[in-house]
């Protein structure tokens, strides 16, 4: 078993050569036997997303799991978060097989260890798991899997906090071919709306386009859709249905920043605790916006495990990540879930008149760059972090290093952190012009490519 499959967030590879029918057995049998040994309990849930590998792998993780004398819910095909709300309902740990919005050929596993909660194992947990996987210690036993149903119970419990206006929105949904298709139209038929869907056919091959709403190519589609049908909204969703995208009615995208601001809005006065979080990724303009409200924010370190954790710890009724996961714990214990975040959106255009993109318009704009990915070796990544931070605190430029090196100044910001899914080191800027951006780039880049040789 590869080591580099144990990632910050999840265990993730290529299928086959990193994650197959075999690592899964022992990935199912180390889960079991550290379940009963470490947390005493022999249950669990477990269900999967519509990849073309995910029911062997589940099946065959499922084999491993009950040779330890651990038992299991099965709720066969479903979406991240509804797997989530079985975590919840049941107060179990459990398993997500999917590799999320990757590349077809990819796959994995999201786990949780605690009972009470749905967060993910976050990446001391997943170290301490790996070393328990390598010593190959695993107890034996008879566990049983019976299979259950989760939709009925998820719908109503998105259904309990959403209460819709008077203005009936069109929506155009794209779900990317992946496990939403599945549910989208049983979930949005039972809310006051007009709504087309896009890609709804559930294919793991991804035939029209990868299921990743973070990436501008693979919004085209629904953007054409938006315009073509004149609606007031689109949104999309990524393969297991935990982040979303979303375009304006003009046909444009809408920041992930734009929304948390207008979701922050929407609660600020409705909620007692006016701590809001976001990533470190993320566009200044949040925290721009949650200081003149009168509140305070919170820049975390990159991750749907650790954000969704900090947001529980510190019950903080909201915070989201610029690659699209949204958590809401204002009206209801969230589960990290994209069909709840696209329906309080819905939800806020309800109860008004106006467009959206009109709504957005008092939204600061600033320049800022998409990820650029910098190809390096997992080796050389702690020595280019290095680096820049010395750099930063030789010119005493204030940093916040809780996930790479942020370096903040008066009118923006510059990014570098290692990726977590892969041999890159990311660079993000913002600035309040293209000449701001340009001065950035021009500072930081050197410094990255130096230290890269």
């Amino acid at each position: 078993m590869k080591d580099e499959i144990f990632r910050s967030y999840d265990i993730r590879g290529k299928y086959p050569t990193d994650i197959n029918e075999e690592v899964a057995y022992t990935l199912g049998k180390s889960y079991g036997s550290y379940l009963q040994e470490k947390y005493q309990t022999n249950r669990c849930v477990i269900s999967r997303d519509n990849r073309l590998s995910s029911e062997s792998l589940c099946q065959n993780f499922l084999k491993g799991l009950n040779s330890t004398g651990c038992n299991a819910i099965d709720y066969g095909q479903t979406t991240t978060p509804m797997n989530y709300y079985a975590r919840y309902l049941n107060q179990l740990p459990g398993v997500m097989v999917t590799a999320s919005h990757n590349p077809k050929d990819d796959n994995g596993f999201k786990i949780s260890f605690l009972k009470n909660i749905s967060v993910n194992a976050r990446g001391e947990d997943i170290i301490d798991f790996k070393n328990y996987t390598m010593q190959g210690k695993f107890l034996k036993g008879d566990g049983k899997c019976e299979h259950q149903n989760i939709f009925d119970k998820y719908l109503e419990y998105l259904k309990y906090s959403i209460k819709m206006g008077a203005r009936k929105r069109k929506v155009i949904f794209d779900c990317g071919n992946g496990v939403t298709g599945l549910y989208a139209r049983k979930v949005f038929s039972n809310f006051f709306m007009d709504f087309e869907i896009i890609n709804e056919t559930s294919d793991g091959n991804f035939p029209n386009h990868h299921p990743d709403p973070a990436v501008s190519e693979n919004m085209k589609s629904l953007q054409e859709a938006v315009v073509k049908n004149k609606a007031d909204l689109g949104i999309a969703f990524d393969g297991d249905g935990d982040r979303i995208g979303l375009v304006l009615d003009t046909g444009e995208l809408m920041p992930i920043e734009d929304y948390m601001i207008l979701m922050i809005r929407d609660m600020f006065n409705n909620v007692t605790n006016k701590t809001f979080l976001y990533d470190i990724k993320c566009s200044k303009k949040i925290n721009d916006e949650i200081t003149r409200l009168g509140g305070q924010g919170i820049c975390y370190k990159t991750g749907a495990s650790y954000t969704e954790y900090k947001v529980l710890e510190d019950n903080l009724p909201f915070g989201g990540e610029y690659s699209g996961h949204i958590f809401f714990r204002d009206r209801t214990n969230d589960v990290a879930s994209a069909f709840y975040a696209a329906l309080r959106i819905i939800e806020l255009l309800s109860k008004t008149n106006e467009k959206l993109s009109k709504i957005c318009e008092d939204i600061p704009k600033y320049y800022i760059t998409s990820e650029i990915k910098i190809a390096t070796e997992e080796s050389k990544k702690e020595k280019i972090i290095t680096a820049v931070k010395n750099y930063c605190l030789t010119n005493r430029y204030p940093i916040n290093d809780i996930d790479g090196i942020r370096v903040n100044f008066t009118n923006g910001w510059a990014l570098v952190r290692p990726s977590n899914t892969g041999p890159n080191i990311i660079f993000r800027a913002e600035a309040e012009s293209q000449a701001g951006i340009d001065i950035l780039q021009n500072m930081f880049m050197p410094i990255i490519n130096e230290a890269n040789k």
